[in-house]
């Protein structure tokens, strides 16, 4: 956390950092705003010290370390035309337009010359400029020159320049002598020697503005930390995630894939793919039973009558594919379920007896997601989504509220899953409805939050263009964070919908609407799970449960017989009778992560027993058949992780 201290008019951040003793100081907080340590911060003012070792002061130094790439590239590369370089999650990358795309050989020189850039301890020093001072000093450079007259235009985009219109700059300098100017808000650490471990990772090509009707530039990605473990620690995990890529793992394994002949961001299951999905459903399915839902089923497109009325034309068009013509109007796929839901609930007057009223649907959507971000099935154009609505009286928001938080718990418990992060997302700049209705959703959700005695971070703007949510997020198995169940507060929908319910005084009243997807998307759970097992699903996930190993011929029928009865209590088994020795046997099937391999040759043919092997590599002899499928059969009803 960033450390307090007390502004007094006269002293700068370097000052105030050394009378707190704080560690690793590289930029200050001045009242909310980020701020260079060279500031002086007025008397009064909310202060802190953001040191290195926390996610903002590390945002800073990605965003100082993105500055020296740019300047390595243009001492190694003087005809460059350089854009933007903002940090990002763990890192941070730089846009150039060059003569040639970089390669591997280009990064190892880029990065060597980071490092003389580093050793000679370039200050970073901020000034403010006017439009015509900045159109002359970035003449050479058209990027810039964009952003410039896009600042005095007042467009937000261009945001990496200024803070409203003011532009402002950031020198590097050494020895009084100017080095490098880019155009940045800033803050920035003070000078390139507080850059500790960085290193280049790849480069890519990428629109400018991330428009395909731009030009190409070539993006090169790099991390920075605060020390070299820091930095040894992260890289050790992209290998992790790199092993643990679900599309790799998806071919591998036979789970699902993409055809050209389809199109991106469609996938297509294979059986042992369709098994776990299959598992996922029907969990889902029996626990929106348990919890009181209903379900419901509803059609793929909808006219767009309906989606005026929802607002998705309005707000969410650019994420919709295009209109299909028919002859009583356009109609388009369905992005969202909810109209169709809200229509199900004003199919027929409602009582407020019988509210909450829950409605549950495993609903097929689709999103116009642009192809450069697509990402496998964690970003995809086809979504299944456990989408749920409830609508319900004011007074039973908070408790419908604190029970979707519930279930999540429940139902994540089966993966050994979250929640390790809580973020209430309040109203976005495009949104529908009043600020009062805005802030009685929110009212509800902060009330909701407190009384499941959970943490939360703000995020401020970040809601649903319909009201206010609770995004949950979970760690995996090499501590990274996805943002998996979704939690909104609508009173928007059920306005412009003219949804009612009639209460116990005969007066026709306005439901709240709560939307919920706990999976947030089978597609996207999916790839997060596969990552987190690594493709080693738990034994009741997983597609092929044991696989019986015949150590010879003359053993595969008692394999088969072995199998059939292992089918007769739905475990999954596959008896391998290939012509492989036994070592590839074994080998293939470790490979395919099978949970369990029993073998069998003429002692436990005589002896009607099984030689069992689990996946960890343990072994044991002699087990009954019985006692096998017992101890299997608990462990799948369990669900263990």
């Amino acid at each position: 956390m960033p450390v307090a201290v007390s502004a007094d008019g006269a002293k700068d951040g370097f000052a105030l950092a050394k009378e707190a003793s704080a560690s690793g100081p590289v930029a200050l907080l001045v009242d909310g705003k980020q701020r260079d340590l060279a500031f002086v911060p007025a008397a009064g003012s909310q202060v802190e010290v953001v040191t290195q070792d926390e996610d903002l002061g590390r945002e800073v130094m990605r965003h100082s370390t993105a500055h020296v790439l740019a300047q390595a590239v243009l001492r190694l590369y003087p005809n460059a035309k350089y854009s933007i370089g903002p940090p990002i999650q763990d890192g941070f990358y730089y846009d150039f337009d060059v003569d040639k795309p970089f390669t591997p050989e280009d990064l190892e020189r880029i990065e060597a010359e980071m490092r003389n850039i580093v050793k000679e301890n370039q200050r970073f020093e901020r000034a403010e400029i006017d439009r015509d001072e900045g159109l002359r000093l970035f003449a050479e450079q058209p990027y810039k020159v964009e952003i410039i007259e896009g600042v005095d235009a007042g467009d937000p985009t261009q945001e990496e320049a200024a803070e409203g219109t003011v532009i402002s700059v950031y020198r590097n300098t050494a020895n009084g002598d100017e080095r490098f100017i880019d155009l940045c808000r800033g803050p920035h650490v003070p000078g390139t020697g507080r850059i500790k471990a960085f290193k280049l990772l790849r480069s890519a090509g990428a629109y400018w503005r991330g428009d395909e009707t731009k030009p190409m530039l070539q993006r090169i990605y790099g991390t920075a930390w605060e020390s070299k473990q820091a930095l040894e620690e992260y890289l050790h995990r992209l290998e992790e995630a790199e092993k643990r890529d679900h599309r790799k793992l998806g071919r591998d394994l036979e789970l699902f894939f993409w055809a050209n002949e389809v199109g991106p961001g469609l996938p297509l299951w294979q059986p042992k793919g369709g098994v776990i999905r299959k598992e996922l459903e029907d969990l889902i399915r029996q626990m929106v039973l348990d919890h009181g839902y209903e379900p419901v089923y509803t059609p793929h497109i909808g006219k767009s009558t309906l989606w005026e009325t929802s607002g998705h034309l309005g707000y969410f068009r650019e994420n919709m594919f295009p209109a299909m013509e028919a002859e009583e109007g356009d109609y388009f796929v369905k992005p969202m379920n909810c109209p169709f839901h809200i229509l199900i609930f004003r199919n027929k007057t409602r009582s407020y007896r019988e509210m909450p009223v829950r409605l549950a649907e495993l609903g097929n959507v689709y999103r116009h997601e642009r192809s450069g971000v697509l990402h496998g099935l964690l970003r995809s154009r086809s979504i299944t989504q456990d989408d749920s609505h409830i609508f319900c009286r004011p007074d039973q928001v908070v408790d419908e509220l604190v029970a979707c938080v519930d279930f999540f718990r429940t139902l994540y418990e089966n993966f050994g899953l979250g929640p390790d992060r809580i973020d209430f997302s309040t109203k976005p700049e495009k949104a529908v409805g009043s600020d009062e209705l805005w802030d009685l959703a929110e009212d509800g959700i902060r009330d909701a939050l407190t009384r499941a005695n959970l943490d939360y971070v703000m995020a401020e703007g970040e809601g649903a263009f319909y009201g206010p949510k609770i995004d949950i997020h979970v760690r995996d198995a090499i501590g990274r964070m996805w943002q998996m169940c979704t939690i909104q507060v609508d009173l928007n929908l059920p306005e412009r919908f003219g949804l009612e319910y009639v209460d116990e005084g005969g007066e026709r009243q306005q439901p709240v609407m709560i939307h919920r997807a706990l999976y947030g998307s089978l597609e996207r759970f999916m790839g997060v799970i596969t990552e987190h097992f690594a493709g080693a699903f738990p034994t009741w996930l997983a597609p092929v449960q044991a696989a019986l190993i015949p150590i010879a011929d003359r053993h595969v029928a008692y394999a088969q017989d072995v199998a059939q009865r292992f089918s007769q209590v739905n475990v999954r088994v596959e008896v391998d009778d290939s012509d492989n020795t036994m070592g590839a046997k074994i080998r293939n099937h470790q490979l395919q992560k099978v949970p369990y391999m029993l073998i069998v040759g003429d002692n436990e043919q005589d002896s009607k027993t099984l030689s069992v092997r689990s996946r960890a590599g343990d072994e044991r002899r002699d087990v009954g058949v019985d006692a096998f499928i017992e101890e299997i059969t608990a462990e799948i009803a369990q669900r263990r992780v």
